[in-house]
């Protein structure tokens, strides 16, 4: 659970570095575990992606394991149990992702936007402010 934990505060904290790999960031995600450097390079992706290509969203944090947890295999992932909050509001999301050996470089990223949660499922699923 800590390292879950410590996963969601991390992708969390580089919502405002406006989700370029700076020095600061590739640090962090070298101390990571390799599995945990694939996650949140591709949840970075992730709200880069929707920031840029969906209208009206301003992703600050994704967790790719609320409804199920991700499948992994090497340096790719999917995640089609995870969500996105924008904006005070979440929001279902599906992606898969392939970065280079070091989880540094995205080389494919595809990602699907499913429907608003409810507020009132949210404590169901952990989901929080």
């Amino acid at each position: 659970m800590y390292k879950r934990v410590f996963s969601a505060a991390f992708v969390t904290l580089l919502a405002g570095h406006a989700f370029a790999l700076d020095n600061s960031v590739i640090r962090q995600l070298e101390e990571l575990e390799p599995e945990e450097q694939l996650e949140q390079r591709c949840d970075i992706e992730a709200m880069s992606r929707i920031r840029s290509e969906q209208s009206g969203f301003n992703p600050d944090k994704v967790i790719a394991y609320t409804f199920s947890p991700p499948d992994v295999d090497g340096n790719s992932i999917h995640a089609s149990g995870a969500v996105v909050r924008s904006r005070g509001k979440w929001y279902r999301l599906k992606y898969q992702c392939e970065t280079g050996e070091k989880h540094l470089k995205v080389k494919k990223f595809d990602y699907e936007m499913g429907a608003l949660i409810p507020r009132n499922e949210w404590q169901k699923y952990y989901l929080y402010d």
